[in-house]
């Protein structure tokens, strides 16, 4: 591989060939950065050159900043593989935590002493046990793709940082905001019919259905013959439009069965959007989605957070659409239903996820358990 040194302005540059691509031939110049000789640069040459021939990569590992490195692996693995919601969260953290805190960093100044503190900071700063392994995660993950298979790196200094120890308290129904029945009723009479809110809310409440499976439900994936609605796929917020993207786990596809009550609704509420659709004509917008406005427009995630604070507000109420999904599971539980039935409800992806979230909320579940032994010993005693 041909390479050589040159002076430019007062300053040394090396250079070397690339290789040839379409028959033209591609060359790489840098600042020989520091040199104050021909010797030096040349140095720096031959250092770039060993880099590159062991690496293959477009810049040096020696002065790849991190900031350098994750956009890059952004781009060439996050965007190409994770979807657009997971996308969008690692690109907050890099941005708003990652970066300003050691993105002018080398990457192959990174060490488990450097990483172990950012960790421990952002725990002193209260952020949740959740946010820390996301923040683990990524620079995790991340670096490991760093060692294997960019070669910038022979080893993952994030494989040696912990996650401080955190009193694992588990949470209340005030927490999830669970609704009460009176708090149900509360809401059921505040919202009318032709409030946009009002499908989205009775969907939600009636199938523990995420928002954004609500929002993107279309007609001919609900059966109200048989009385089941499918879930596969979701709405999601992408350029500044509302498209549909895919659920957020393969357990996250799945049919529902719904009952009498919610059938009922979805009944009148497909008969209203026919009416709607002769009234407004060719202004109608027309998308086969289940939850819309009057004229067809699409009711959105953003919107049902919106419906939601004001709910809060007028009524006196700590309530956000997810509270929807919370009472439904636990008003199952209290009831006896099945767990794996409300784990496949849900969709969660583990039927732990359904039992460490909920399970421990119901004393009403407690005290049946205990009845139950107890009348079997009293049965055979």
């Amino acid at each position: 591989m041909k390479g050589g040194v040159r002076k430019r302005y007062g300053s040394w540059y090396y250079y070397f060939d690339l290789g040839t691509v379409e028959g033209k031939r591609k060359k790489i110049e840098r600042k020989a950065v520091g040199a104050n000789s021909k010797n030096e640069a040349e140095r720096q040459l031959r250092k770039a050159l060993s880099e590159y021939e062991n690496t293959g990569a477009l810049f040096e590992p020696s002065q790849t900043s991190v900031q350098d490195y994750f956009q890059f692996w952004l781009k060439e693995y996050v965007e190409v593989n994770l979807k657009h919601n997971t996308i969008q969260n690692y690109k907050g953290v890099l941005n708003k935590h990652i970066y300003p805190t050691f993105g002018r960093y080398k990457l192959k100044s990174l060490s488990p002493e450097i990483l172990q503190k950012f960790i421990n900071d952002k725990y002193r700063e209260g952020f949740s046990r959740t946010t820390l392994t996301i923040f683990h995660t990524i620079l995790k993950n991340g670096l490991n793709q760093a060692v294997y298979p960019y070669k910038l790196l022979k080893d993952n200094p994030m494989q040696y940082v912990k996650i401080p120890k955190m009193e694992q308290k588990k949470p209340s129904k005030n927490d999830l905001k669970i609704l009460s029945m009176d708090t149900i009723r509360k809401i059921t009479g505040y919202l009318d019919e032709n409030d946009t809110f009002y499908i989205p809310f009775h969907i939600g409440l009636n199938t523990g259905m995420r928002v954004s499976e609500v929002c993107a439900l279309t007609w001919d994936k609900v059966d109200l013959n048989i009385g089941f609605i499918e879930i596969d796929k979701i709405m999601i917020n992408k350029n500044k439009q509302w498209v549909f993207g895919t659920p957020k786990t393969s357990s996250s596809y799945r049919k529902i069965k719904i009952g009498k009550t919610l059938n009922e609704i979805l009944k009148k509420h497909s008969l209203n959007q026919k009416q709607n659709r002769l009234k407004y004509g060719e202004y109608y917008h027309d998308s086969n989605l289940v939850c819309t406005k009057e004229n067809g427009q699409p009711v959105t995630p953003a919107s049902c957070k919106t419906s939601g604070r004001n709910i809060r507000d007028k009524l006196n109420i700590d309530f956000n659409f997810h509270s929807l999904r919370h009472t439904h599971a636990t008003l199952l539980l209290e009831q006896e239903a099945p767990i794996k039935d409300i784990q496949k409800r849900l969709g969660h992806s583990r039927i732990s996820i359904t039992l460490d979230t909920y399970s421990h909320l119901t004393e009403k579940m407690s005290n049946q358990t205990v009845d139950i032994f107890e009348r079997m010993m009293s049965e055979n005693g």
